[in-house]
């Protein structure tokens, strides 16, 4: 008796140990659901560094880690139906304590990434849970798919400054306060995020009048990650039953541009997305920021490629007026934005209410 004792001891110790351990989770599990262009690394990591990129997941447990790289910016935090918050991973930093002294019993995680990464290189490396706990199943996929692509507006470029004097910076760039991401909320849908501040669909922000040959949306639009043209994009990955497109407002900048070649570089790009998604239904926007001849020009050439497409549709949000506020550098303010979602909700519902996903 004295031998079998000692034989089974070890695995009693263990066990007791590793009920003390917090449960690692790791960044490719099953459990977790993502919403965004990502890339998984040789190590089993998930790269991405577009906007809005987020992580969904179902647990038992009395807190949650996220373990990201070092330095990899801003995210925004969901925890149950409490308010979200917003959370930053410094230099050296390299783990976000997302929620701690939690109550027993299931709870749901969202963790979305709110900022330009392209200078971050943000990386999941994984979840940790607090001893004892335990994942549960994903959250289920939603039904409705939507692709928002788009330049600074689309990021929240400036959503969080409180005046127009206010310059770029990472600290005041919110992608969960805009027209896109709330839109998305509100038609519970799932959503890529393709977009980069200072793009265009011909010219980028004060580019030449002829157009770049480089880093505009079209040139860049194939590729998982901005600027990485080594991670080719899967299109098998995500096919949307919605395309919102909001580019022009950068091609039509410092009254520098040739709108024949925006509608011509426009009409390519459709054709091109019409390939990837022969059943999409794609919305044409113009932003908020466009006004005078610059938005005239602007709704004329989309206008004409709605009518040569099929299932192509047109909306026009409100310009700016400046009654709610400027963001950063005359950017939409949080309350411009949270219009500007009403209205693309609105008009969504009622336009294309008779796709399948939107019943």
């Amino acid at each position: 008796m004295k031998s079998v004792f000692f034989r089974f001891l070890p695995a009693i110790l263990l066990a007791s140990c590793s009920s003390d351990r917090p449960v690692d989770i790791p960044a490719t599990s099953d459990s977790i659901l993502y919403m965004g262009r990502t890339v998984t690394t040789p190590e089993g990591n998930v790269a991405f560094n577009y906007p809005g990129v987020t992580a969904m997941l179902n647990f038992e447990g009395k807190s949650l880690e996220l373990l990201t790289s070092p330095g990899s910016g801003s995210w925004v935090a969901e925890i149950d139906s409490l308010a979200p918050i917003r959370r930053e991973i410094g230099e050296g930093d390299s783990t976000l304590l997302v929620a701690d002294y939690l109550s027993d019993g299931p709870h749901t995680a969202r963790i979305t990434y709110c900022m330009e990464g392209y200078e971050k290189h943000p990386q999941i490396r994984g979840f940790r849970l607090a001893p004892g706990a335990k994942i549960l199943p994903a959250p289920e996929r939603p039904a409705l798919k939507i692709e928002f692509i788009g330049n600074s507006i689309t990021c929240g470029y400036g959503a969080e400054a409180d005046s127009a004097t206010v310059h770029f910076s990472y600290d005041t760039e919110n992608h969960c306060l805009t027209y896109a991401h709330l839109t998305g909320r509100a038609l519970e849908a799932d959503v890529n995020v393709v977009a980069r501040s200072g793009i265009g669909m011909y010219r980028n922000y004060n580019g030449p009048r002829e157009g770049n040959d480089k880093e505009t949306m079209p040139l860049e639009y194939d590729n998982a990650m901005l600027y990485d043209h080594n991670t080719p994009w899967d299109f098998s990955r995500f096919t949307p039953d919605i395309v919102c497109i909001n580019l022009g407002t950068n091609d039509t900048s410092t009254q520098n541009y040739d709108i024949s070649l925006y509608e011509k570089a426009y009409g390519s790009f459709l054709d091109r997305l019409r390939s990837h998604y022969p059943e999409a239904k794609i919305v044409l926007l113009t932003g908020p920021m466009l006004g005078g001849r610059e938005l005239t020009d602007v709704k004329d050439a989309l206008d004409r490629l709605a009518s040569d497409h099929a299932e192509v549709y047109r909306f026009d949000m409100t310009p700016e007026d400046g009654s709610l506020g400027y963001g950063a550098d005359y950017h939409p303010s949080a309350a411009r934005h949270r219009v500007m979602a009403e209205e693309l909700t609105a008009f969504l519902r009622d336009s294309i209410a008779h796709s399948p996903a939107m019943k």
